[in-house]
């Protein structure tokens, strides 16, 4: 099977289950955005030196297949039968879970901190801001699309997720997080 099509060369893709839409479509935008995050994922992993986080990382690379191919099938009554996984409540409950322990290992934060400390963590604060971009991406999407509501809260805590991570690795890695310092003004 070779890997170009040309079905795309005017401009236009295929979602699951057949209809075609413009690449510059809100769904696309959506689901391309958490196709992005995923692969900023799949670089943090590389520089990250907590085991345990990167186990949680790869966990969240295949949780967001599920959010892409639910983002690309629309949910119409001809595509229920195509029995697409939909983003389930557990993701939101876990990632809750997960953000809990982490930041229980943390000191309190009381003050905002600057993106970056080790490189795992930066990247971490990389994958954040996609996060959010794509949460804002999936949101325009649902004002004008039907999606599944747990798609938006699990963006939300995905990103705070990314947030506690980030600071965890760099209390792994002995690296102190850089205090943003409002005085420079």
């Amino acid at each position: 099977m070779k890997i170009y099509t040309k079905t795309g060369d005017n401009g236009e893709t295929g979602l699951f289950g057949g209809e075609r839409v413009s690449k510059n479509s809100k769904r696309l935008n959506a689901y391309g955005t958490i196709d992005e995050l995923n692969s900023f994922i799949g670089l943090a992993v590389t520089e990250i030196n907590s085991v345990e986080i990167k186990d949680i990382l790869t966990d969240l690379q295949n949780k967001l297949f599920v959010v892409g191919s639910d983002l690309a099938t629309p949910e119409t009554e001809k595509n229920k039968k195509l029995k697409i996984i939909r983003t389930p409540q557990t993701y939101i409950t876990g990632t809750e879970k997960i953000i809990d322990k982490f930041e229980d290992e943390l000191d309190e934060l009381k003050y905002f901190i600057l993106p970056g400390g080790s490189k795992g963590a930066a990247l971490l604060h990389v994958c954040r801001t996609i996060c959010r971009r794509a949460e804002r991406e999936v949101v325009a999407l649902k004002s004008t699309e039907q999606i599944g509501e747990n798609i938006v809260i699990f963006l939300n805590r995905l990103s705070d997720l990314f947030f506690v991570l980030s600071r965890f690795e760099n209390k792994f890695s002995s690296i102190s997080d850089t205090k943003w310092n409002s005085q420079n003004f």
